[in-house]
């Protein structure tokens, strides 16, 4: 062993999680080291070359607001973006955007390599230094020992990763990369608890072989999209992805060979994702559905390879070639790279600190795949939060955590460290029970002081920001101030919108609640002399209509905070606690909620064992007891 040098912050991988990580840490000021098996493989993706859709899209806008990376990168490699529920409400539109994936990586990495305070190394880690409970640091199988007293673990689906297609199955994690063994043993015989996961992704198929006049075109949007708010140059030039679909030829294929397949083997498998199953899972699930979707992704302007999306599958690779056949356009496809599933150990996240740091082993954290999620962009979004507060702890500086009306990204940290997950975790827009607050659009406005806080926004973005802030303000104020009389002119243009007519003067801003009229309608009634961006105007128009909505989730936050700021001790003892149920009692030990709003959703605990809690800590009890020890 050598001494290789000290570090603040150590990360573990290099992909979506760790590079967020890497990043925050180091932007904070913390000498921080990234650890990766490929240097090659940075930010990879190994699954779809796509990012953002419902919830996920906001995610990255949140990630963004922060200070953070994806949003920026993907806005400078993406062949296509699209924003998702256009016709439905604000709450539940999002961007979603293919991806060039090998240009992604490339670009990743060169912002890595950029980096003040980053140090970007390749190696596999084998061991965590460990000293009284506490990390100390890392050890390599080169024998390379680096030091410090915060590390992050985001190793993804690398941890005793094995590989399955049919009856074939072999150590590795994705895209026949090296699986992480030592570390997860380590981990396992450190007493954290372990669990296996498992996911899927389908064939890649080579872009001549496929017969795209059979299939439905898919294109990108004509309007500009970005997911980060400093992009001002916008790719333009769209790749269309392609739409098809399976059948019943397709369904009987797969369901005559489902005792072939690794995940219907009848052997003892991880847990796969309810909200992303492999075909197999969809065949024996909906076995009601006459066909499913087949998306045709390009992944890249520089490659013929189009992933299959909707086959992910770990059925035999004839049997796969048999299925194709089946596909309308795909008839003669050639498959480049054969469909797989993989399992691997995932850590339990009741585990962590709303910190993402691990309760056995002070300054040890853990973000990504590692922590029981799938996708990228949870991935990313923990691996902000990990960097955030591990750089805080290793300068003394502010932790970050979000609580669940903040941010998408508060909502999946909470759900995991508070709840759990008995299988890969998937964000969606009905997780968040304030997702009118939670927008697509409003990620700046809720989070960029925050970012300029964790010193991840620099001057002249903020500076940016608050004259944003400040024209959304006076816009409101400017359609509150002007009365529009029902002449002639006004009438009209009510009328050929659907609106009744006026039967008296009425505000600007009153006008515009209405759900027939539009921000630019009123602007024809009430013109300004001045230019306004579109976000400013989308801001306006969004914060008059929905003002009621937004009032009311905003009281039901109050309420929710006062939950919140119930604090409960760390050292309580709830054997102390007379009355609580068994099961509530045995839970909340093992989650160690930080409040009384976490401890209600702990799974397990009822309202009546809230009640109990609430009267213990308001009488004192805890103090008394700690008192008498």
């Amino acid at each position: 062993m050598y001494d290789a040098g000290r570090y603040d912050v150590i990360v573990i991988g290099a992909g979506h999680a760790g590079v967020e990580a890497g990043l925050a840490a180091a932007k904070r000021g913390a000498k921080t080291l990234m650890l990766t098996l490929n240097l090659d493989l940075i930010a990879f993706m190994p699954c779809n070359p796509s990012v953002g859709g419902p919830a996920k899209g906001v995610v990255v806008r949140e990630i963004d607001a922060m200070g953070g990376q994806m949003g920026k990168t993907i806005d400078k490699t993406h062949i296509q973006m699209r924003l998702l529920n256009t016709s439905k409400g604000p709450a539940v539109r999002a961007l979603r955007a293919q991806a060039d994936k090998v240009l992604y990586q490339q670009e990743m990495k060169r912002v890595i390599e950029n980096q003040e305070n980053l140090t970007l190394r390749q190696g596999m880690v084998e061991e965590l230094l460990i000293e009284d409970g506490a990390v100390k640091g890392v050890k390599t199988e080169t024998k390379a020992c680096y030091y410090a007293d915060q590390v992050i673990v985001t190793t993804g689906t690398f941890m005793r990763g094995k590989v399955l297609i049919g009856d074939i199955e072999y150590e590795s994690g994705p895209n026949n990369q090296r699986p992480t063994i030592s570390l997860s043993e380590q981990l396992d015989d450190l007493g954290f608890d372990i669990v296996r996961f498992k996911t899927g992704t389908p064939m890649r198929v080579n872009s001549h072989s496929i017969d795209y006049s059979k299939t439905e075109i898919q294109p990108g949007d004509d309007e500009p999209r970005a997911f980060s708010y400093e992009t001002t140059e916008y790719i333009m030039d769209q790749i269309p992805c392609w739409l098809t679909y399976t059948g019943e030829v397709t369904h009987q294929i797969i369901d005559d060979n489902l005792a072939k397949s690794a995940m219907y083997s009848g052997a003892e498998r991880g847990t796969g994702p309810r909200y992303c199953p492999s075909i197999e899972d969809k065949i024996v699930r909906f076995n009601d559905k006459p066909r499913h979707q087949v998306f045709l992704e390009p992944e890249g302007r520089n490659t013929d390879e189009v992933y299959v999306q909707g086959l992910s599958t770990s059925l035999p690779e004839y049997v796969q070639k048999e299925m194709l056949e089946t596909v309308p356009g795909l008839e003669n496809a050639e498959i480049m790279r054969a469909g797989y599933a993989i399992e691997y150990d995932a850590v339990v996240p009741t585990q962590l600190w709303p910190t993402l740091e691990t309760k056995k082993i002070e300054g040890l954290f853990t973000a990504g795949q590692i922590n029981g999620t799938s996708g990228y962009e949870e991935a990313a979004g923990q691996g902000l939060m990990a960097g955030i507060n591990a750089a805080a702890k290793a300068l003394n500086k502010e932790t970050l955590i979000f609580d669940r009306s903040q941010a998408y990204i508060g909502v999946m940290i909470d759900d995991l460290v508070t709840k759990g997950t008995d299988e890969p975790y998937r964000l969606l827009t009905s997780r968040a029970e304030y997702r009118l607050l939670l927008r697509h659009d409003n990620a700046d406005l809720r989070l960029t002081d925050i970012g300029h806080d964790m010193e991840l926004i620099p001057e002249e973005r903020y500076e940016r920001f608050n004259k944003k802030k400040e024209m959304i303000e006076a816009e409101i104020k400017r359609l509150s101030d002007i009365r529009l009389k029902p002449t002639d002119d006004v009438q009209q243009t009510i009328e050929a919108k659907g609106g009744s007519p006026l039967k008296d003067g009425v505000l600007a801003v009153d006008l515009l609640r209405r759900p027939e009229m539009t921000y630019n309608t009123i602007v024809e009634l009430a013109p300004r002399d001045y230019d306004l961006p579109a976000d400013v105007e989308e801001q306006v128009e969004i914060q008059v209509k929905y003002e009621g909505y937004i009032k009311k989730s905003n009281q039901q936050v109050d309420k929710m905070r006062k939950m919140e700021n119930k604090k409960i001790p760390e050292d309580i003892d709830y054997d102390d606690v007379d009355n609580l149920a068994t099961e509530a009692r045995e839970r909340l030990k093992r989650v160690r909620p930080l409040s009384v709003g976490q401890a209600s959703r702990v799974s397990g605990v009822n309202p009546a064992d809230v009640s109990i809690l609430l009267v213990y800590l308001e009488q004192g009890r805890h103090a008394k007891a700690a008192a008498n020890e």
